[in-house]
């Protein structure tokens, strides 16, 4: 027997399937129009759309701005989110790899003080070989090898920590990641100029993990999770 908060839940779960069929039918940061005005088209109370956005704001779907000219907005992808979509096909989780892209950025910065305190030498030099295959494969013009370059890096400097939790916790993303990803979408261009970028901040990053320099470290991965594609990172 369903109780009242499942149906809610069920309500909301429905008014957030239409919210984000709205929003992935819109370009990327456009209007989808004001709270009143999208919870009477999904015909639900005020508790249960504040839940619907509670639900897609939380999957990165739909971002929310007050204010005159504010409203519900289809959310802008995050930047490897972006590249990945841009040449890489994905299974039917890619909801799912977006919120692990998500996540993983937010523990960047965690791994990366314990890269700061924790890098030997030999690490440093380590990482620097994944550096050496990024490059290699912008020399190339292959985006798709640079993508999974650049989540080995991740991989290695997540190695570093001395934090079981923390590393194994990281390194399930970047496999969820790495398992949805199917295959080269046909007849797409190459992002070159965004992935020498990338490179370049990658090399920089790893420079000031060698410098022991955490505020350029910190500022390169700062720059890494919240510059959009279209600049430079």
């Amino acid at each position: 027997m369903s109780t009242a908060r499942d149906t809610t839940s069920s309500r909301a779960e429905q008014a957030a399937e239409r919210l984000a069929a709205l929003a992935a039918d819109a370009e990327p940061g456009s209007r989808l129009g004001t709270k009143e005005e999208l919870r009477a088209l999904c015909a639900v109370s005020v508790g249960t759309f504040n839940e619907s956005l509670r639900l897609l704001q939380s999957r990165g779907q739909v971002t929310v701005r007050p204010g005159p000219g504010g409203g519900i907005f289809s959310a802008v992808p995050s930047p490897m989110v972006r590249l990945g979509n841009s040449v890489l096909a994905l299974d039917a989780q890619e909801t799912d790899v977006a919120d692990a892209v998500r996540i993983r950025d937010a523990l960047d910065p965690l791994l990366i003080e314990d890269a700061l305190w924790h890098a030997s030498p030999a690490d440093i030099a380590d990482l620097r070989t994944h550096i050496d295959v990024m490059e290699a494969a912008v020399a190339s013009a292959d985006p798709v090898a640079f993508v999974h370059a650049n989540w080995k890096l991740h991989a290695r400097i997540a190695a570093i920590s001395p934090n079981a939790l923390l590393r194994s916790l990281y390194c399930n993303l970047l496999d969820l990641i790495e398992s949805h990803t199917l295959a080269v979408l046909p007849g797409e261009q190459p992002l070159g100029e965004y992935i020498v970028l990338r490179h370049v901040l990658h090399r920089d990053l790893v420079d000031a993990l060698d410098r022991r320099d955490r505020e350029a470290a910190l500022r390169l991965v700062h720059e890494h999770n919240t510059t959009a594609v279209a600049e430079p990172k």
